[in-house]
Order: C-alpha cells, then sequence, then structure tokens
C-alpha cells in the first residue's frame, strides 16, 4: 500500500532534533549559502524552471501566477539511514486564502522532470514531502491550510490535487508556515525502517517503510491562479551512525520498491502531537449516521416498551 503520511505544525527546530552531527554532514547531498557552482556542469545540485539563485536564498518560484522551479542534487544518496534538515520559506503579497500552491521536498528515482505535483511529475518513484498552501478540496473543512503530509509511491499513484491527495493520505496536520517572521525548519528522518518527520513540537513516526538506496533529493513548488514566494535556505543531509540486522547484508536496497503497509486504512488517521495517530474528527455523515442509528434505537426501545407494558396490563386485568 502506499499512502500519505502527516506532519505537525512546523516551527524553529532545535539543534537536538537529530543524534547526527557536524561529523556526519554529507555535503555531497547539501544545499548551502552561498549556493556556490549551482547550476555549472560541475555542481552537486542544478535547477530548472522557473528557479533562481541569489546568495541568500533559492527562489523556486516567484509571487507570479503559473510558474514551477526545482532544484536537485545530482549525485544519488546511497545511504540506508539518513535525516533531511530542511529551512525554507513561503511569503507573498496574497491575502488570507489568496496564495498557492506550495512546496515539495523530494527523494525520488527521477530528478528534474516537471509535471503537476508542486512542480514535479505526477506518478513519481519515491518519497514526497508537500507543504500545500491552497485548498483544493471544498469539501474537506476539518483541516486549515496550509497543511504538510507525505507520500509513498511506486509510480503507480496519482496524486489528486481536486482532493488535496486526501484519498491516499495516512495523515497530516496544519501549519502556520507562511508569511512568518522567521524561516521554516523541518527534518525528515528515514533509519530503519522508520519514517519520522519532525520539528520543535513534535510531529509523527511510522514503521513498516521501506525506501531503496540510490534515489536523488531536490525541492519544487509551482504557482496556479494564485501564486508566492517558494524559498529554499537550505538542505542539509546528515548520515545516521545505525546497525542493521546480518540477514540485511543480503539484500539488494537499490532494487526495492517504496512501500507502506499499515492495518488501518489511510483516510481512518489523522496525525497526533505525541507521535501517534487517533481516529478523525467526525465528519457530517458519520454525525448523520450516528443520529440515525440512535433515533433507531429509541424506536426500538420505544417499541419494545410498549409491547411489555400491553402484556402486563392485559396480565393485570386477568386478576380481577
Amino acid at each position: 500500500i502506499f499512502l500519505l503520511l502527516g506532519v505537525c505544525p512546523v516551527s524553529v527546530v532545535h539543534a537536538d532534533i537529530t543524534d547526527g552531527n557536524s561529523e556526519h554532514l554529507k555535503r555531497e547531498h547539501s544545499l548551502i549559502k552561498p549556493y556556490q557552482g549551482v547550476g555549472s556542469s560541475s555542481a552537486q545540485w542544478d535547477f530548472g524552471g522557473s528557479t533562481l539563485v541569489t546568495s541568500q536564498y533559492v527562489r523556486l518560484t516567484a509571487d507570479e501566477r503559473s510558474k514551477q522551479g526545482s532544484i536537485w542534487n545530482t549525485v544519488p544518496c546511497f545511504l540506508k539511514d539518513w535525516e533531511m534538515h530542511v529551512q525554507f520559506k513561503v511569503h507573498g503579497s496574497g491575502k488570507k486564502n489568496l496564495h498557492g500552491d506550495g512546496i515539495a521536498i523530494w527523494y525520488t528515482k527521477d530528478r528534474l522532470q516537471p509535471g503537476p505535483v508542486f512542480g514535479n511529475r505526477d506518478h513519481f518513484v519515491g518519497l514526497g514531502i508537500f507543504v500545500d498552501t491552497f485548498r483544493n478540496d471544498i469539501h474537506g473543512m476539518d483541516r486549515s491550510f496550509p497543511y504538510i503530509s507525505a507520500m509513498i509511491n511506486n509510480g503507480s499513484l496519482a496524486y489528486d490535487h481536486g482532493k488535496d491527495g486526501r484519498m491516499s493520505e495516512l495523515g497530516g496536520c496544519s501549519a502556520e508556515i507562511r508569511n512568518r517572521d522567521h524561516e521554516t525548519y523541518l527534518a525528515i528522518r528515514y533509519s530503519k525502517g522508520r519514517l519520522t518527520v519532525r520539528n520543535a513540537h513534535g510531529c509523527y513516526t511510522m514503521t513498516v517503510f521501506r525506501l531503496p538506496i540510490g534515489y536523488y533529493f531536490g525541492s519544487s513548488a509551482a504557482t496556479g491562479d494564485l501564486a508566492d514566494n517558494h524559498d529554499i535556505i537550505s538542505m542539509k543531509l546528515y548520515q545516521l551512525m545505525v546497525d542493521h540486522p546480518p540477514e540485511e547484508d543480503s539484500v539488494d536496497w537499490t532494487k526495492i520498491e517504496p512501500s507502506v503497509s499499515l492495518l488501518k486504512s489511510p483516510k481512518d488517521n489523522i496525525d497526533d502531537p505525541t507521535g501517534n495517530f487517533r481516529s478523525t474528527p467526525l465528519t457530517g455523515w458519520k454525525v448523520f449516521l450516528l443520529l440515525l442509528c440512535a433515533l433507531l434505537g429509541i424506536v426500538v426501545c420505544a417499541v419494545v416498551g410498549a409491547v411489555v407494558f400491553q402484556k402486563r396490563q392485559e396480565r393485570n386485568k386477568r386478576f380481577y
């Protein structure tokens, strides 16, 4: 099953969000100011679309309509355990609910392939973390936007923008990340079959999760009829020093498919700041069904009570 994972509201992240340190920083997979040589033939990062590289930020889209931009690491990552720290900023002149579309962080098989999923191709293979800033599903009023989530795909799934990716979603949550005075920090960790997306307030963890090695890190963003500036400040990858069981030595991690196995339907889960999942809030149709069941229960009880009362009355008459 290939599912969406959700994350919690994002704020400033502390240094102890990972057990990695500067010794484990993988510079060949990290994008750091002043971005020297980005886009050159020998660079470790390449960009496309509307992306503008400055000495202070990488602007994937300006606050203009119908733009797409991306930046991608040119070096495939062969680490089995890693944590990516992303510092970014979403801002613009649009009023409340009049901005879009969003930004994504990727770990995928292919790179620099523009498309409809926040500036990247649909039916991607790998992991996508989405910061969706515009509500498309007018019926999805049990959540507010911007909304952050993640998706695992083996290439068989399409991202449904009309439903904001909801049909394949494991969880997600709102995040006040737009037009903030500070940048947004996010840490994405994959280690020993466990995906964790965290910030200073905690997030979610999911097990039974498989990602291959040899994929590429990147980021993309898109605007539509509404727009925003989508800026990447930095992307820093840390290698996590983790022991694996001996039986994993025989696994060819370049050939496995991205996958997630769950016992519950993704639509029955949302994130919990404690790192667990809880049931979703009752939607309109669930409330209707509960009220209908309650009403039927009352009717049944009334009918049974009436029958019992009538029989008692008849029995009492026989004693007179």
